[in-house]
């Protein structure tokens, strides 16, 4: 049931879904729904919980891999772009961000989900810092407060996704790389 309602919920949002439609699409009966899920919301917060712990072993590795800082987040933002590109080619759209769409979608409406993504991006956050704190102990950035720094580089990336998917096109991702090395100040080639 999850699957089918990431699936629901990236084509078409959050809100626009009834539990008759979800169980549908997974191919169970109505009245079972409620034997996985208190409500709608505690499946939107399974989905957000799956999504992060299928996607965090791709940031983990990206960020934590070898080479150089600013060479580790650069491959985040190119798998960022693969992916939003191999989704386009896919089913034709650019899905955007989950966590995005659902932080556009639902944070002022849903207390529990807007924590739970707030609890995501700071994960994200961290995670970047890391890699901009070792860059500016490597003297390869400018940046000086890293955390405010990260939540620039998160920000950033999240806005292009999202741009990305307002114009159905990937290539509005390509800046991502440019426009951080600005953002940090970056010293190195």
């Amino acid at each position: 049931m999850l699957g089918a309602a990431r699936w629901l919920i990236e084509g078409r949002g959050y809100s626009a879904l009834g539990v008759a439609e979800i169980c549908k699409a997974a191919g169970v009966p109505k009245g079972s729904f409620y034997c996985f899920f208190e409500s709608k919301e505690s499946l939107a917060l399974a989905v957000v919980d799956e999504h992060w712990a299928a996607q965090k072993p791709d940031w983990e590795r990206a960020l934590g891999g070898t080479g150089r800082p600013l060479e580790r987040l650069r491959r985040l933002f190119e798998e960022t772009e693969a992916g939003q590109r191999a989704v386009q080619d896919g089913c034709g759209t650019v899905s955007g961000c989950l966590f995005g769409n659902l932080t556009l979608e639902l944070s002022s409406q849903t207390e529990s989900v807007r924590l739970r993504l707030q609890k995501i991006f700071e994960a994200q956050v961290d995670m970047v810092e890391s890699v901009i704190a070792e860059a500016r102990r490597r003297g390869e950035v400018r940046a000086t407060e890293t955390r405010q720094a990260a939540r620039a580089v998160v920000a950033q990336m999240e806005g292009q996704v999202m741009f990305a998917k307002l114009y159905n096109n990937t290539a509005r991702l390509t800046p991502l790389w440019d426009n951080c090395r600005a953002l940090l100040g970056a010293t190195a080639a």
